[in-house]
């Protein structure tokens, strides 16, 4: 069944509009309180009330959809933890490490202020399975009958939410090794790791400026983080700071930029995190690596010449998850920043990256841009075409031919990949080649063949 609601990373729009309305999230609340009550029955009737945990990043409306949540598990039995502003990651590690029912995440990551979104985690901290997903779904279509008053949940507010996932994020650092020596720039996109991220930092030893830590409701993500690490490269060199750390509004992503403010992205970081793991801790450990159809060519002739596994999952965190549970892999992620240390974490958490690649820094006693060094990054062309829906480019023989010319083009030396966006009526054209001017050129012919429809 196709899910009406969820995406790839929960429920996410425009707040105001249809499903980010305070109406829907209260019942949102409600049916998933009333699955996860079905659960707990099923699973022994170990707990009359099963308890959430709902956290959130630093958007204006995050107040008015934590009420509406909290509000509809409380109708339908269930007991609420509420910790304010809060890393992603962070919701799923204390879900999982007070053994609570699930966990919700009022965010939508890198999106402006204007977006919001609902994110769960299941009891083991992992995202939800589309099967309790869909069960949730159809639990909204029911109506919403209130427990009675002696049946109702209760909130109440975990004080010491922060100390428990920064000691946590500590934890997932060599205990042999200290960040004596190194000053960081460490960027918290106005989000939710403005409070926590700072202090894992220095607790370890490093010298630390922050920036993108005064969130006022509305400029989580205006012009800093991880997917404008412009500033932040600009800070580095400005503070002559070692190395610059970029977190996005919800801290799951990570891009890091060195003194010469060289940006470094998620396949970059991941490289280095794959590079130390082999040399430094149990070569078995890293029998595969996941990427996704966006991941650089350059990154799976890498894990090649260093003879690991690599294969790619769909676009989506979400889907190098599902990967790496099939494969049994623990590393894992995105060009831009999501990254998956599964032998740390449940979940991509953009500040256990940074202590992994910090790690590796130190261990191999390089720096990033030599560490990364005989990783090849392959040019790459994207270009955008607009394209109606009705519109069934797939069985377009002009464009299947171009596509095949394309192939023939770039042999073995490049890759071409043509995908419909989720989010918007493009057409996504992406091409990889050691030369530039074949990438651009190759890219442009099979755009052409998509414009003539």
């Amino acid at each position: 069944m196709s899910r009406k609601y969820f995406g790839t990373d929960g429920i996410r729009g425009t707040v105001g509009a249809a499903p980010i309305t305070p109406d829907f999230v209260l019942k949102l609340g409600f049916a998933a309180g009333r699955v996860l009550s079905s659960s707990a029955q099923a699973d022994g009737g170990r707990s009359n009330h099963p308890t959430v945990l709902i956290g959130k990043d630093t958007r204006i409306s995050g107040y008015m959809l934590e009420s509406a949540l909290e509000s509809g598990f409380s109708a339908a039995g269930v007991n609420v933890l509420l910790v304010g502003p809060m890393p992603t990651p962070a919701v799923a590690y204390l879900t999982r490490a007070m053994r609570l029912s699930a966990g919700i995440v009022i965010s939508a990551s890198h999106n402006p202020f204007d977006d919001n979104g609902i994110k769960f985690f299941d009891g083991r901290g992992e995202k939800l399975s589309d099967a309790i997903e869909l069960e949730i779904e159809r639990a909204m279509d029911e109506p919403m009958q209130c427990v009675t008053s002696a049946a109702l949940g209760k909130a109440r507010r975990l004080d010491d939410a922060s100390g428990r996932y920064i000691e946590f994020c500590k934890n997932t650092f060599p205990p042999s090794l200290s960040l004596r020596g190194l000053k960081l720039v460490v960027d918290c996109a106005h989000g939710a790791a403005y409070h926590v991220a700072p202090p894992v930092f220095h607790e370890l030893g490093a010298e630390i400026v922050v920036m993108g830590h005064e969130p006022d409701g509305f400029n989580i993500n205006a012009g800093v983080g991880a997917t404008h690490p412009k500033g932040l490269a600009q800070r580095v060199i400005e503070e002559k700071a070692d190395y610059g750390i970029a977190l996005d509004g919800d801290g799951d992503r990570l891009i890091m930029v060195d003194h010469a403010g060289t940006v470094f992205d998620g396949d970059q970081l991941l490289f280095a995190i794959v590079k130390d793991r082999v040399r430094h801790v149990n070569i078995d450990m890293v029998p595969g690596v996941v990427g996704t159809l966006m991941t650089n060519l350059g990154f799976e002739h890498a894990m090649h010449r260093m003879h690991i596994d690599f294969r790619r999952s769909k676009v989506g965190d979400r889907y190098v998850m599902e990967m790496l549970k099939e494969t049994g892999w623990s590393l894992g992620g995105e060009s831009s920043g999501h990254i998956l240390c599964l032998d740390q974490h449940t979940t991509g958490d953009g500040i256990v990256s940074a202590l992994q690649v910090l790690a590796a820094i130190v261990r191999f006693n390089q720096p990033l841009a030599q560490l990364v060094g005989e990783f090849e990054r392959y040019p790459q062309t994207l270009i955008n075409v607009p394209m109606p829906s009705t519109v069934d480019w797939q069985k377009s023989p002009v464009v299947a031919q171009a596509c095949a010319q394309a192939q023939q083009r770039l042999a073995e030396q490049g890759r071409l990949l043509i995908r419909a966006s989720g989010t918007e009526p493009v057409v996504r054209v992406m091409v990889e080649a050691r030369d530039a001017a074949l990438a651009e050129s190759t890219a442009q012919s099979v755009a052409q063949a998509l414009r003539g429809l």
